[in-house]
């Protein structure tokens, strides 16, 4: 089996989706350690209840929301370009052989 063209843009749903995905995943532990860094502040540093904590756990919030938006739309131009690149390539060298059972 030959695959000699790509749908373009369904291959970038699939990239956008797997962005997301990633970006939700380094979004949490984004958010784990704002949660983390930002208690410490207020709890043991020089400053302590001076809103940094609360600016971190703010910046951890908004990193779950930002990041997979970010990702998703990065994947999405990322497959979109791939795809069209591969079937520019697959029109020159024949497309990519696939072995199956």
């Amino acid at each position: 089996m030959i695959i000699k063209r790509i749908g373009v843009i369904s291959a970038a749903k699939i990239g956008g989706i797997i962005g997301a995905a990633f970006g939700l995943i380094i979004g949490v532990i984004f958010f784990l350690v704002y949660s983390v860094i930002g208690v410490a502040a207020s709890s043991f540093g020089p400053d302590h209840g001076s809103g940094a904590g609360a600016l971190l756990g703010g910046l951890g919030v908004i990193s779950i929301i930002a990041f997979p938006v970010m990702y998703g739309i990065a994947g999405f131009i990322g497959g979109l370009l791939q795809a069209f690149i591969y079937n520019l390539a697959a029109g020159f060298v024949g497309g990519l052989q696939v072995e199956t059972e």
